[in-house]
């Protein structure tokens, strides 16, 4: 490796890392935020089995699990302006983002909600509850468990499908590894970079994902020996 190529890496890896850390970073939490906000209401609705509302949300999670990511990302940057329609962007890539994930974590949240017994339901009726008391205090807790690690996962395949932000000018990232190459001509070395920084945060949420998982489950044995102990107490007092 000659002496150039070593400079330019290291003089350019802050100029990779810093746009990494203020816009990949941010994009990829605020666009996580929005598919799982729309995800949840998506599968409540697939849930809920009421007709019309289900049949739009099956058409929403075919149309955007179905058509590639980067064209949603076109048609909101380049093609809504055609109709009148401006947005910015970053926005637009939060945008395009948070709808695509969306219809991937709908069908998380409902497969999660699913695997919860139905008896659990009943039991929530049986004591008064109404179905939205059932499904915040019960269900969801529950299927929340269930699908946090596919939702981490989704989360992780997010930050590296950032870098197709590039392709509506958000400097991101992966959008300043291909300006320095440009400037360099070391496209190699500089993508290769890039890619390393991605692994690097990738990684450090996979042992984040690791360490959320080990709590929950924690938690979730603690529960257990919770109402194990307040059924034993029970039997006693009677």
């Amino acid at each position: 490796m000659s002496d150039r190529l070593v400079d330019i890496l290291l003089t350019s890896f802050t100029k990779i890392l810093i746009p990494g850390i203020k816009v990949t970073i941010p994009l990829t939490v605020l666009s996580f935020a929005v598919s799982l906000v729309l995800g949840l209401l998506l599968a409540l609705v697939l849930v809920a089995k009421i007709p019309v509302l289900k049949t739009i949300a099956f058409i929403y999670i075919w149309i955007f699990r179905g058509t590639p990511l980067i064209v949603q990302l076109f048609i909101i940057f380049f093609g809504l302006p055609g109709l009148g329609i401006m947005i910015e962007a970053f926005p637009a890539a939060v945008l395009a983002f948070g709808l695509n994930l969306a219809a991937y974590n709908a069908e998380v949240f409902r497969s999660a909600i699913d695997a919860i017994p139905t008896g659990q339901m009943e039991a929530a009726y049986m004591v008064g509850l109404s179905y939205p008391q059932a499904m915040t205090r019960i269900v969801l807790p529950q299927a929340f468990k269930i699908a946090f690690p596919s939702l981490f996962n989704n989360l992780i395949s997010l930050l590296k499908d950032t870098s197709l932000a590039s392709s509506i000018t958000v400097v991101e990232l992966f959008t300043s590894a291909q300006q320095i190459a440009a400037r360099t001509y070391e496209p190699f070395a500089l993508y290769c970079e890039a890619a390393l920084i991605y692994l690097v945060f990738s990684t450090v949420l996979t042992w984040l994902q690791s360490w959320l998982e080990s709590k929950l489950v924690w938690k979730s044995r603690d529960d257990k020996n919770m109402t194990a102990k307040g059924r034993t107490k029970s039997m006693v007092g009677l």
